[in-house]
């Protein structure tokens, strides 16, 4: 009895091709779609029959038939995409342009920024056009960042010593980031915080009740992440040195220890300066002015503020540093270091695109 139906396309590859589709699926760059596709094909050629397929790769029928006869045609250049039906642009290159140019070099006359609305009043186009041409370009002229330089005259010198501990620290020596968050308030809402319910965040009253405040003295250890620290009601020089006599109890005697510090006053006081030759493996690592971003401890301490006081209510001081040492306990239970990437150079480097895109630096 005659089979009946459409005759199956015989797929024949060269080595080349094979090799070809042998290796494309392996890229990282290639698409899931792509990868079948292959894998479809060299099936074909295996002598794969459609029934066979559909079991083994899990497509349709009708599919494994297409991807047959397209390869027969157009071989490797058959398994791309091919282009999507719809309307053609209405947008050209130059308006394209001309809404990008726009937007970065002017501003609106009764604006310090576009908006989706205003730049489609100038340029004629939809709004919704604007907005895809944004995307495309990734322009946000809602959203400001901030930044500051520092005016340091040693900011290479520091800058190089501190990313040079992070990077190569000293052998028989610890690294700490030590840095004081001071001013931590009490807060207490004058009513009860409203929870969290299905379609409503937690919401709570926008006045307060200020409890009293605390310091926090932390040490962050650059290789482990765990840290040490210690509460008082003042950021002083004595509280300082307090700390730092903590810090020497705490530190194996056999470690020399290496404190980056901001520049903060407390930090150099005579008091500070007289006890430091009387500790000589204590050695103070200072950062830039106007740079704290190089003080690991200020990551660790938007942490702790993020998930532990901002949203916090404390009807004292007392509840408070209970709090706090919790959960300092709880994260040295499980320390996360911050593993430290830049380069001194390739910090310069980006400073430097910085100042190019400022006009009279005077860098």
């Amino acid at each position: 009895m005659a089979r009946m139906g459409r005759p199956t396309v015989e797929v024949v590859l060269t080595d080349e091709e094979r090799e070809t589709l042998l290796r494309w699926p392996r890229r990282a760059t290639s698409s899931q779609a792509l990868a079948l596709r292959c894998r479809t094909v060299l099936a074909c050629a295996d002598g794969g029959s459609n029934t066979a397929l559909v079991a083994e790769l899990g497509i349709h029928p009708v599919t494994v038939a297409k991807r047959r006869k397209r390869f027969a045609a157009d071989r490797l250049q058959g398994l791309s995409d091919e282009p999507r039906p719809g309307p053609p642009r209405t947008v050209g290159d130059e308006k394209m342009e001309e809404v990008v140019v726009r937007t970065l070099e002017t501003t609106p006359r009764n604006a310090t920024h576009w908006s989706t609305r205003d730049m489609a009043a100038a340029s004629g186009l939809s709004q919704s056009t604007v907005s895809r041409i944004w995307r495309t370009f990734g322009l946000k002229p809602h959203l400001v960042d901030t930044f500051k330089l520092s005016r340091d005259p040693q900011f290479i010198e520091k800058v190089r010593d501190v990313v040079g501990l992070y990077l190569d620290p000293p052998e028989r020596a610890i690294v700490l980031c030590v840095g004081e968050k001071s001013q931590i308030q009490a807060l207490d809402r004058s009513a009860p915080v409203l929870p969290m319910m299905p379609g409503r965040p937690e919401r709570r009253t926008h006045d307060y009740l200020r409890g009293g405040v605390t310091t926090l003295f932390a040490a962050l250890n650059a290789a482990t992440g765990e840290v040490i620290s210690s509460l008082h009601r003042g950021h002083r020089a004595v509280e300082f040195k307090k700390f730092l006599a903590k810090l020497g109890k705490e530190v194996p005697d056999h470690l020399d220890v290496h404190l980056t510090c901001d520049n903060y006053a407390a930090h150099r006081t005579p008091a500070i300066q007289k006890w430091l030759p009387a500790h000589p493996r204590f050695h103070m690592h200072f950062t830039p002015t106007s740079s704290s971003w190089l003080n690991q401890v200020e990551r660790w301490f938007a942490l702790l503020t993020d998930k532990q006081i901002r949203r916090g209510v404390h009807r004292n001081v007392q509840a408070l540093e209970k709090d706090i040492r919790a959960w300092i306990a709880d994260w040295n239970d499980n320390p996360r270091p911050f593993v430290w990437t830049k380069t001194a150079d390739e910090i310069f480097e980006r400073l430097t695109g910085y100042l190019n895109r400022i006009k009279d630096s005077g860098h």
